[in-house]
Parts: structure tokens; sequence; C-alpha cells
């Protein structure tokens, strides 16, 4: 039962830390969730979250460096592979010795071996603190990327060093020709047993399926164990590093996803939805967890009589900004030799500002907090592992200092004007869509198969079209003014089809289903027109075809009678617009743009050459099968909306925007389908 309690109230406080940030952005997340675990433990004294070493990384560790692999941006951070490769590994190793040494020298009483595993577990950097930071500020895409891309490999480095560095405290015995052997076993031993487990849970996905089994919550649920299944059999079975072999799984399964010819839409969606709810949780509770054990740790340290609570706080400081200055060397060191010398595209500049922001973006977080959680009682001789509180609090502090740091200092810097050209992290709504765009594109041609390739043709021309007038609205400066103006016409246009409408239906000409159906669709093409993010003339007239669906209505049941219906829909539509052109035309003068006026103009005899076109059985299922491949294109666009958001790319005001746009479509969509 306390169990349960424990876990009911964490999650309550991470729902109410959440709930803080949205209404007060400026404090990072990760700070409210440190400060709430510091109430917790003030509250409720003997509140207890010790947790097995094993157990730990298995529940924390693992899952979230898995999800870093799924999610590597491989083609952006190939670019910068030295710098990034640079600060994984030299740096970590250069941090866990210079910071080693540097620590049991101030603190005679931490042996060197656990200063070394301390400083090793200080050298990760935690990017999903950054891209907190990062939806609120401008940070340079450069540096983010370089922070990204590094913590893959460096939260893997260091945990490694971290281990190794604890088994040499717990068994007193250190050898440097061992812990290079070691370590190269445990790295390339790790990094196979990944690639191969993740091939094995590939093919048994793909065998699974071949016997008909196509479960989308059976497939996720797969998916979601398959980090802890490798991490564990990876440290149980060969003694390697799991933390290489999940990273490792994360990126081949990111590769596979890519490549595949046939993917489930609503599986992926559910797993990505899971996903995100379980690192949600970890990531919260893990700095949770490092707010609980700062009064426990703060009063052990202080409980020695060598050691005050601004002795203690000083060695926090010293400690903080001996590891950011460590960073801050090398940094400016190889930015230096890398621009001089170096053969990466694009090299980051040298200069005293982006060092800094490099060297601020380096906070330490949820990777830190988990490994520092997982250090022993106990060493082998059955004594207290060394200076253990102290070693808590010393992280528990120096990830504090790093994130306020970082809050208070990376928005000053980034108004700095001596970054003139710099691209930054977030992007432009046009920029956004073009992205969402080309992933919907992407997706269409992976579920393209025999039965629905001519709808998902269709579907794809609709979307190069969409993607064409986005990039014409990025090249063009009057793309504003040239919007209003067609917007104009189009609505012009749209009232001489609604007066003809009104006429036929005095005269009655149609039924009174018929008229509500042309009523719903003219007031949908004109709420279209209103919003300049849906004026694109490829829907707007999408919708016109797909609306003559009524008429094959669900009333006639004999196929003559629903061809018969569909018909006379289809002459009352065609006169309509006519009826538009005809005014068009005849009104060029009206309008000054007559270039605009022609494009309306042909814009409506490409719809009308495609009404004339003969109906048939084989166009209704062509219209269905576009209805669905656009309901999987939707969800895959929200999934890319989530993506860019949680990447920092794209601000909480843009994702309202490109979700109402997807929320709109769906809408008509699904209104269709009922009709």
């Amino acid at each position: 039962m306390a169990l349960l309690t424990t876990i009911f109230l964490l999650l309550i406080c991470l729902l109410i830390s959440n709930v803080i940030s949205h209404y007060i952005p400026i404090i990072p997340t990760a700070l409210t969730q440190i400060a709430f675990g510091v109430m917790i433990a003030l509250v409720f004294k003997d509140f207890s979250t010790e947790i097995k070493t094993e157990w730990f990384l298995l529940l924390f560790v693992a899952p979230l460096l898995y999800n870093d692999g799924r999610y590597f941006p491989r083609e952006e951070l190939w670019k910068m592979r030295a710098p990034i490769f640079g600060n994984a590994i030299i740096l970590v190793l250069l941090t866990t010795i210079g910071g080693g040494y540097f620590i049991h020298w101030m603190i005679p009483t931490i042996p060197l071996a656990a200063a070394f595993a301390l400083a090793a577990i200080l050298s990760p950097t935690d990017p999903v603190a950054v891209n907190g930071i990062a939806k609120r500020i401008q940070i340079p895409e450069k540096v983010l990327n370089l922070v990204r891309g590094e913590s893959l490999i460096n939260d893997a480095s260091g945990l490694v060093a971290f281990n190794y560095a604890v088994a040499a405290v717990v068994t007193g015995y250190f050898s440097l020709k061992e812990a290079i052997v070691d370590f190269a076993y445990m790295f390339i031993v790790g990094a196979l047993c990944g690639l191969i487990l993740a091939l094995l849970v590939t093919w048994i996905r793909y065998m699974l399926r071949k016997q008909g089994i196509h479960d989308v919550t059976f497939h996720s649920l797969l998916q979601l164990i398959t980090p802890f299944v490798i991490f564990m059999i990876t440290e149980e079975f060969l003694h390697a590093s799991g933390v290489i072999a999940v990273v490792v799984a994360g990126i081949i399964h990111s590769l596979i996803r890519e490549r595949a010819e046939t993917i489930n839409a609503e599986e992926y969606i559910l797993t990505e939805n899971i996903w995100s709810v379980v690192l949600f949780i970890l990531n919260g509770v893990v700095f949770l967890l490092l707010g609980l054990n700062i009064p426990s740790s703060m009063r052990d340290a202080v409980s020695n009589p060598n050691i005050g609570n601004w002795l203690a706080i000083g060695y926090v400081i010293v400690i903080g900004f001996i590891i950011l200055g460590i960073r801050f060397v090398w940094s400016y060191v190889f930015s230096y030799y890398d621009y001089r010398f170096g053969k990466t595209e694009e090299p980051l500049k040298p200069s005293f500002i982006t060092t800094l922001l490099i060297s601020l973006t380096g906070v330490r977080g949820a990777v830190t907090m988990a490994g520092v959680l997982s250090i022993p009682l106990f060493i082998m001789s059955g004594d207290a592992f060394p200076e253990r509180s102290l070693i808590l609090f010393l992280a528990a502090g120096v990830i504090l200092l790093t994130l306020i740091v970082a809050t208070v200092f990376l928005p000053i810097l980034s108004k700095e004007e001596s970054m003139p050209g710099e691209k930054w992290n977030t992007i432009d709504l046009a920029s956004a869509k073009r992205k969402i765009l080309l992933s919907a594109i992407k997706k269409l041609n992976s579920e393209v198969n025999e039965e629905n390739s001519a709808a998902a043709f269709e579907l794809i021309e609709e979307y190069r079209g969409m993607l064409r007038q986005i990039q014409h609205r990025l090249d063009s400066t009057e793309q504003e003014f040239n919007q209003e103006k067609m917007r104009e016409i189009r609505l012009a246009a749209l009232k001489v089809e609604r007066k003809y409408i009104y006429d036929v239906m005095e005269k009655k000409g149609m039924d009174e289903a018929a008229f509500e159906s042309f009523e719903k669709s003219l007031d949908y093409r004109e709420e279209a027109l209103s919003n300049n993010a849906r004026s694109q003339a490829s829907y707007l007239f999408g919708r016109i075809l797909r609306g003559l669906k009524r008429f094959r209505g669900h009333k006639q049941k004999d196929k003559k009678g629903r061809l018969a219906h569909y018909r006379r829909g289809q002459i009352i539509q065609i006169k309509a617009l006519q009826a538009a052109v005809h005014y068009l035309e005849n009104n060029e003068d009206i309008f000054k743009e007559k270039e605009m006026v022609q494009a309306v103009i042909l814009d409506y005899k490409r719809v009308l050459n495609r009404l004339k076109r003969p109906y048939s059985d084989f166009n209704e299922k062509v219209e269905e099968k576009k209805e669905e491949l656009r309901i999987k294109v939707m969800d895959m666009e929200r999934t890319e909306i989530h993506a860019m958001y949680k990447q920092g790319e794209i601000s909480r005001e843009q994702a309202k925007e490109l979700r109402k746009f997807i929320n709109y479509i769906e809408s008509v969509t699904l209104f269709e389908h009922e009709e």
C-alpha cells in the first residue's frame, strides 16, 4: 500500500508541476518538479525512495536512452559528427579525469575512484531540460543540434565510465589496462547486441504479422517492452553495456521504420502516444526523485562536523563551474581547430558567445540523477560507500546549478547581436506546414498498394499542390497581398454559385435534402476561404468533388437510382460552376488583377473537366480509399506536430494553429463519411 501511495503522490505532483509550468513558462518544468520533490521530503519525513541499482537503470535509463536513439536525426547531425563525437567521448573522458582529480584534491575524504565516478556521471548532458528552455527562447540551431547529438552518445559513455568507477570503489581494485579492455568490450559487444536484438525483434514482428497477428495493441506493447528486454539480456547474459545496446537498438528501430514499405498508421500513432506518456512520467519522476533526495543528502552531508552548510554549497558551486569550465575550454579549442583545419560542413565559427552558449546548454539532468541514485549503500568489504550522501548532494546541487544558470543566462545570451545570420531553433508557420506536408507525402508513398494506388496518387498530387503553394509563400514577399486578392475573387465567384443554387431551389429543381447538401458544401468552402491558412484551391475544389458523394445517397438501394441521383446533383453543380466562370470572364475589370482572375477561372475549368467525367463504381471506390488514406495521413501530421514541438522547432502557439488546420480538415472528412 505504501508503494502505491508513493506512486500516486508522485504522479499527482507531476501533473501539478506541468500545470504550473504552463502558467509560469519562465521557470523550467524540471525546476518545478525538483521543488515539489523537496516539499514532499520535508512534509513526509519517512518518505522512502530507495531503488536498487539495476532496477533504477532498467526502469529509467533504458527507456529514456532507447527513445533518444529512436529520434536520432542522422542527416542533420551527420554534418556535425566531429564536434558531436568529440563532446560525447573525448569531453566525457576529460571531464571524468580532470573533474575527478579536482574533486579528490578539493575534498580528500572522497576517494579518487569515487571522485571519478561523480565527475563521470556529471559529464552527460540532458536534452530534455534544454528542449524545455528552447521552447521559450531562441537558441541557435547548430548549438541545439550539437547538444542533442552529443547527449545521445555521452549518456552511454558517461554511464559506462561511471559504472566502472563505482565498481572500482566497491571492489577496491583498479587497473587501467583492464579498464580500457573492459570499456572497449562493453561498448563493442553492447552495440552488436543492440543491433542483433533489434533486428531479431523486427523479424519476430514481421513473422507474427505474416501469421495474421495484426493486433495494434499487441505490437505496440511489444515495441514498448523492447528496450527493457534488450537491456536485461545485454547486462545479465553478456555483461556488456545495456546502455549502448538500447541506444543502438533505438537507432536501428528508426532506420527500419523509415524504410518499411508498409507502416500501420494506427499502430504507429498508438505506439507514439504510449511512448509520450511513458517518457513524460519517467522524466518527471526522475526530477521529483532528485528533489526528494536533496533534503536527506543535505542532512547527511552537513551532519559531518567538517562540512557546514555554506561549505557544502560552496563545493557545489565550485564543482559546477569547473565542469562547465572544462566544457567551455574544450568547446573553444575544438571549434577553433575544426573551423581552421577540420572537414565539418559549415563548422561553428569560434567565438566567446557561441562557446558560452554551448557550455551553458550542457545542462545536467535525468541521466545524471538516475546514475547517482544507483550508487550502492555498501562496498564489498561491508563498509558504507565512502561519502555516498555527500556525492549525492553534490550531484543534485550541480544539476540544480546548471539548470538555474541556463535559465538565467541563456535568454540573455540568445539576444546578443554578435551572432548575425545565425539560424535559430524555431521555424516559421509556413516552414512548419511544409515539413508536415513532406511527411504526409512520404507517408502516402509508404501506403501505396495495388488496391489503393489510384486514390493514393491522386491524394499525393493534392498534397504536392499544397506544397507548391507553401513554397511559393516562402519565396514571395507579396504573397500576403496576393492571397487577399485571390480570396476576394473566390468569394465573389462563390456568391454566384450560391445564387444559382438558390434559384434552382426556388424553381423546385431539386429536393430539400439535395439543397441542404449544396448549402453545407458552400458553407464549408466559404469558411475555408475566410481563413488565410486554408485557402488552397486544391482543397476548396476537392471539397466540391467529395461533396457530390452525398448524391450517391443511402436511400437509393439500387444502382440505377443511385446513379440517377448522382447525375442530377452533378448537373446542378456543373451549371453552378459554369455560372461562376461566366461571371468572372465578364467582370475581369472589376478585380483589376486579371492574372489572378484567370488563375481562378482555370481552377474552375479543371474541376468542371473532372465533374464531366462519367460516374462509375470505380470512381466511388477511389474516393472512399482517398478518405481512408486522408485520415491516416492526418494522424501522421499530428504526430509530426508533436515531434516538432517536443524538439523546440515550433512554439506552443504554432502547434495550436497547425492542429486547428488539421482538425478542421478532419471534421469535414468525417462529416462526409457520416453522410
